[in-house]
């Protein structure tokens, strides 16, 4: 028994220092400190982590890209080979779909389908909150999830065609029992988190630089003209 004891806290101590490879990733240490929309519901968290990512589009061409998210809507924008191996049946958009532009408090985001791993309901998050055009608040819904985890997606706009988008998770514990599930879950976490920034920034960028060359032809023919 202390044998496994020991093993267990080892364990949990490798975990916890590995947090500085995977943790705050492309943030800077203001970042990381600074307020965000849905702090105030894990008050005191257990870990808090705050990944984020330059893009070169205005937060309007982004906003959509992350209205649209969720398992049986746009997907999540990463890595859909992977997850279509463990069977998620993910199909990431390419491109902004009006149906899935309404999104309000009380709506569920999917992550996973129904009897995924056995989960009847599979897994989904609740919109606590959203801002237009600023910040989405997820929050895990089952009483049966073992830690009470809170995404928060956040635009900050710095002139007319780039932005920062920051994605903060922040995860309480409901008992100390769950140290070390929660600590096992945050490289995951890091890795599901950095995908999405990174598929939001190309598909953004992308759109943007398709309207830019657009508009470029658009001029070029009225020229001709």
């Amino acid at each position: 028994m202390t044998t496994n004891g020991l093993r267990l806290a080892g364990l949990v101590a490798a975990l916890y220092a590995a947090r500085r490879y995977y943790r705050n990733w492309g943030t800077t240490k203001d970042e990381c400190r600074m307020s965000l929309a849905g702090d105030e519901l894990t008050v005191g968290p257990y870990v808090q982590t705050t990944e984020a990512v330059w893009i070169d589009a205005s937060s309007e061409t982004v906003w959509p890209w992350l209205v649209q998210m969720g398992q049986d809507r746009a997907g999540i924008y990463t890595f859909e080979a992977l997850e279509n191996l463990i069977g998620l049946h993910y199909h990431n958009a390419d491109e902004v779909h009006p149906e899935w532009q309404n999104l309000a408090p009380g709506d569920t985001v999917r992550l996973a389908r129904k009897g995924w791993l056995g989960l009847r309901e599979g897994l989904t998050l609740q919109v606590e909150s959203i801002v237009n055009g600023q910040s989405i608040v997820l929050r895990a819904t089952s009483p049966q999830h073992l830690c009470d985890m809170v995404w928060s997606f956040n635009l900050i706009p710095h002139w007319e065609d780039r932005c920062r988008l920051l994605i903060r998770v922040r995860t309480g514990l409901r008992h100390p029992g769950q140290v070390l599930i929660t600590e096992s879950m945050g490289p995951a976490v890091a890795f599901v988190t950095r995908g999405i920034l990174l598929g939001v920034k190309r598909r953004a960028q992308g759109q943007h630089q398709a309207e830019l060359s657009a508009a470029r032809a658009s001029d070029d023919l009225h020229r001709v003209v």
